[in-house]
């Protein structure tokens, strides 16, 4: 992907996350880059397939800022409060219009995304849940595989029903008592220790 193809898809999508998708026309892409819609659709075929480019670029940062977390060599416990602090800034980004103009008038690309978002998801937590077993943070007797779906899907239910307003998901404190929840779920004994020992280093990383 050249840069300027990837400095396109950057813009678009800080318009997508402020405004929705729907209300983003072409021409108001085309406005905002000071570029001629004939010159967009070089790049891409119609608003379809910009979407779609957006979607799965977002989606790509992401994992390459997950895959940067798994290589900085913490324990299971330090790396998920890694996580935490990225997903906190996501979710602080995170426009529910933008999920809803997705599901209404893109469904095919909505079933794309979440497929591959599923697939990451549950890799990068099932690999977490076997390296805390391994290293005895988390309790020898839970299975990762099970642990790692149950996971995936309550993240999913936030976002999949009416039970939390797009306020409250977008404050935080509910993924917040989910990841406390999940993490002293999973916590050994040797576990609950060293998240003891660490308790305001990992409160400052949080707050």
């Amino acid at each position: 992907m050249s840069d300027k193809v990837q400095s396109i898809l950057g813009q678009v999508s800080r318009l997508y996350h402020r405004y929705g998708i729907k209300s983003v026309t072409m021409d108001d892409v085309a406005r905002h880059l000071c570029v001629s819609k004939k010159t967009l659709y070089e790049y891409f075929e119609d608003k379809k397939d910009l979407v779609n480019q957006v979607l799965l670029t977002e989606h790509s940062g992401n994992s390459k800022l997950f895959d940067e977390i798994l290589y900085l060599k913490l324990n299971a416990i330090e790396e998920l409060f890694e996580i935490y602090k990225s997903i906190k800034k996501m979710i602080q980004d995170y426009n529910p219009s933008m999920d809803y103009d997705i599901r209404k008038y893109y469904p095919d690309l909505f079933m794309k995304i979440r497929e591959v978002r599923r697939k990451t998801m549950f890799e990068n937590t099932l690999k977490n849940m076997i390296k805390g077993k391994k290293e005895g943070l988390y309790r020898k007797d839970l299975n990762a595989e099970v642990i790692a779906r149950l996971h995936l899907f309550r993240i999913e239910s936030l976002f999949d029903n009416d039970l939390f307003s797009a306020d409250e998901l977008n404050s935080f404190e509910i993924f917040h008592e989910l990841f406390i929840y999940h993490l002293h779920g999973i916590m050994s004994n040797k576990g609950r220790e060293f998240y003891l020992r660490n308790f305001e280093k990992f409160r400052g990383s949080i707050e």
